[in-house]
């Protein structure tokens, strides 16, 4: 791994592409003028002006928006269908367009000089990957990935999105069954595995923990023996993949190398505490509340020292971490009752994480707005586990969308919650499907977020 002076830096532009090297590094067919791209894009809302468009076939055919992508910028797309309209442009024509951008990723992988971070858990790895950009920025010219692009398309999108100066490359890696984080490692060749947690989240596709555990480790098993991961050191089935790797390893956690100590959590359950790590200590202090957030932060914190990164400058860093959105967001309502929007996403093990962290916040009344946790075993027991922990924290549950919780569903959260003002603290959670960013906004009422 290249190590750089400790400086803050700012990336420039993405790297310039020429559409006909791009079909022969991807062995698809140049159509049209040859032309440069620098990105990629698969959304044609988003698509700026000088990005490759690729069209996805899925519930929609990609292909149907090609030309509004062209009317964005969009210099050159991928394409696997015959241009009907006959359109004038370029275009590389491959098999699968789906396929082919992971190729084209894993190609311009290759040109990008850069420290590749892998990030994955069933619990706090998009906090993970927010705090370790943030803390590597300290003294690394630092990109990762947006929001939650930990997939097929998010993944391979971000690392052609690179800046040609980027020296720390942070990527998240989503799996839905065995082999994808496997193969998301082909394309990315990650040189720093993280791993966060293995948890309740898609256990029903992959038979249990010990499955999950399996399918996550995929990550630390690709890294080269020059490499490192970086493992939760409180997590039994984390720590066990040490052995699965022949990368250096570095551990972090109450019982890890990179551990806290002294800690305190504020009225609003955010954290300070003092890290203790081969680097050295530092006082690290946390915009973002939960007790759980401290083994993000010390996450973040043994990539930085392993890239190189002066602690005391990470750990400042921290201070200012902004998350990905819906991620335990800290809002205030017009009522002035504090919302915490952590609806993004939700397993067992987030779940009660999330009201543990509910539970710190010194607040007159606690009220913990939730609805489905999809893709795990067993869930009616695991809804009620979680109605039980509620009801030992002194938690009042509303149940939105279905009756797994064990009490009846309500369809206006206002009126079940009842009058909020200062002093009340509520938390909106679930697996996303469930929709409840919807409930955030009729809480809010207006509030503005906290800075």
């Amino acid at each position: 791994m290249r190590l750089v002076d400790h400086r803050l830096t700012v990336p420039s532009a993405s790297v310039r592409i020429r559409a006909s090297d791009a079909a022969a590094g991807i062995g698809g067919r140049l159509i049209g003028p040859d032309v440069e791209f620098d990105g990629a894009s698969f959304d044609s809302r988003s698509t700026r002006p000088g990005q490759l468009f690729v069209p996805i076939v899925a519930i929609r055919n990609g292909h149907e928006f090609i030309g509004v992508a062209r009317e964005a910028g969009s210099p050159v797309h991928l394409t696997s269908e015959p241009d009907p309209f006959r359109r004038t442009g370029t275009a590389i024509e491959v098999a699968d367009t789906g396929l082919a951008l992971l190729e084209l990723a894993g190609w311009a992988r290759q040109r990008l000089d850069a420290t590749v971070v892998g990030v994955t858990g069933s619990v706090g790895k998009t906090t993970t990957k927010d705090m370790i950009a943030v803390a590597c920025a300290a003294g690394r010219r630092t990109t990762a990935n947006e929001r939650s692009f930990n997939n097929d398309q998010g993944l391979p999108v971000t690392i052609l999105n690179a800046p040609d100066d980027t020296e720390v490359l942070v990527l998240e890696m989503g799996m839905r069954g065995f082999g994808h984080i496997a193969r998301l490692c082909e394309v990315a060749r990650p040189d720093i595995g993280v791993v966060t947690v293995v948890g309740h989240a898609h256990t029903d596709l992959v038979g249990g923990l010990d499955g999950v555990a399996g399918a996550k480790g995929e990550l630390v098993e690709a890294l080269p023996a020059s490499g490192a991961a970086i493992l939760n050191a409180d997590d039994d089935r984390v720590a066990a993949m040490a052995a699965r790797t022949g990368a250096s390893v570095v551990t972090f956690g109450w019982a890890g190398v990179v551990r806290p100590a002294d800690i305190e959590l504020d009225d609003r359950a955010r954290a300070r505490f003092v890290v203790h790590s081969p680097w050295g200590r530092a006082e690290v202090t946390l915009p973002v509340p939960g007790m759980h957030m401290v083994s993000n932060a010390l996450a973040a914190l043994a990539v930085a020292g392993t890239v190189g990164v002066d602690l005391d400058a990470a750990a400042a860093a921290l201070a200012e971490v902004s998350v990905s959105g819906m991620r335990m967001e800290v809002l205030v309502a017009s009522s002035g009752a504090t919302i915490i929007n952590d609806a993004y996403n939700a397993n067992p093990t987030s779940m009660a994480a999330a009201l543990d962290a509910l539970a710190e916040i010194h607040a007159e009344r606690r009220i913990a707005v939730l609805g489905l946790m999809a893709e795990i075993e067993d869930p009616e027991q695991a809804h009620r586990a979680i109605a039980a922990h509620a009801d030992e924290l002194g938690i009042e549950l509303v149940a939105v969308g279905t009756d797994l919780y064990g009490v009846e569903p309500v369809d206006d959260v206002r009126s079940a919650a009842g009058q909020l003002g200062p002093g009340y603290a509520v938390l909106v959670k679930a697996s996303r499907s469930a929709g409840l960013e919807r409930v955030v906004v009729e809480l809010q009422h207006g509030g503005e977020r906290q800075g």
